[in-house]
């Protein structure tokens, strides 16, 4: 284990895999309750779950509107759903389903999170700690561990900063297709985020047409498979502006915003999470900060252009900077707990990484 005075864990499979474990078995006891408690499909503020549960057992229709091209997470839980099915006499096959693929989803962020926060400050309790932080915020439970697809959406768009900083430039079309499997926002965010990440670091980088050769081929792989599943779920080809039109659900933008800021949802998640993170923002690279700012920005924009339901946008902005807000909170509280009194009654700060 890694000293807070100095020194740093090695990271190796064998440890990263029982943090893996660790993380699943910690997310599925959070989202435990959808399974025999209550029904999330018939909780206001849920309704999408509907339609994912319909995705898995082959029962959605034309209802379903554009959600039902948010196919990843619901064909991933169909194998658990059919293992469930006739053996699990108290828990509903369906949300077992969606609950082990979320589950999975947020274990892998918080693994990421692992990853980059120990590559960055040389510290894995740093890097543990936000992991932790991230999957007891209110978003977890709440909304990540539901039902609902969220949990893929935030995981590739980490995984995106992770491809980028480890310049693992193969992985940016495979997360584009995946990532556009998962959620249509997906594909605005990472085309914000990549863009932005490029300008942060071009003057800087190797290769800077290489990597914005890869950026491109990654959002075309994106606007490639939006349209694919557009003819194989709805069985005719549909641009992506006229997509992007037929979602255009709001025209009182300010009040719009004013009510996203006030909503209860977003103050849940962000009311202790910002304040700790703050002061320690400045520690990061500008190769993650000019991203996660832009894309932060991006959600606002639109969800004002698609008139979300309230919460919409704090679980979209958890997608988006949840975890590097974790692992900022993580500096400041492990800087904090590290002030110990001395033999004369003072404090003296030991170093965190």
């Amino acid at each position: 284990m890694e000293s807070l005075t100095g020194g740093q864990t090695r990271l190796t499979t064998a440890r990263l895999a029982g943090l893996f474990c660790l993380f699943f078995l910690i997310s599925w006891g959070l989202g435990y309750p959808i399974l025999n408690r209550y029904d999330p499909r018939q909780t206001p503020g849920l309704a999408d779950t509907k339609t994912y549960a319909a995705l898995v057992t082959g029962t959605a229709n034309v209802e379903a509107g554009h959600v039902r091209f948010r196919v990843l997470v619901p064909w991933l839980a169909r194998p658990f759903y059919q293992l469930a099915r006739g053996c699990v006499v108290s828990w509903d096959p369906a949300m077992f389903g969606l609950l082990a693929v979320d589950s999975l989803f947020v274990a892998a962020t918080a693994l990421l999170m692992v990853l980059l926060g120990t590559r960055q400050f040389g510290s894995y309790a740093v890097s543990l700690v936000a992991a932790l932080l991230y999957l007891v915020n209110f978003a977890v439970p709440n909304l990540r561990l539901q039902g609902l697809v969220d949990a893929g959406e935030g995981f590739f768009l980490l995984a995106l900063l992770w491809s980028l900083c480890e310049r693992r430039w193969w992985a940016l079309p495979v997360i584009g297709v995946l990532g556009a499997m998962t959620k249509e926002s997906f594909i605005p965010f990472s085309i914000v985020f990549t863009a932005a990440w490029w300008f942060a670091v071009r003057k800087d980088s190797s290769s800077p047409v290489r990597s914005a050769v890869w950026n491109l081929t990654s959002w075309a792989s994106s606007f490639a498979t939006m349209m694919g599943l557009q003819w194989w779920v709805g069985g005719s080809f549909v641009s992506p502006i006229h997509f992007a039109a037929t979602l255009h659900g709001n025209h009182e933008y300010v009040r719009h915003f004013a009510s996203s800021l006030w909503d209860r949802n977003f103050w849940y998640i962000f009311l202790w999470l910002l304040p700790a993170a703050i002061p320690n923002l400045k520690r990061f690279p500008r190769s993650w900060l000019i991203p996660t700012g832009a894309t932060s920005v991006v959600v606002f924009v639109l969800d004002g252009y698609y008139g979300g339901a309230p919460g919409t946008v704090g679980r979209a902005l958890f997608s988006v900077a949840g975890p590097l807000l974790s692992l900022s909170s993580a500096l400041l509280l492990l800087g904090i707990s590290d002030r110990r009194p001395d033999n004369h009654g003072d404090f003296s700060q030991r170093a965190t990484h």
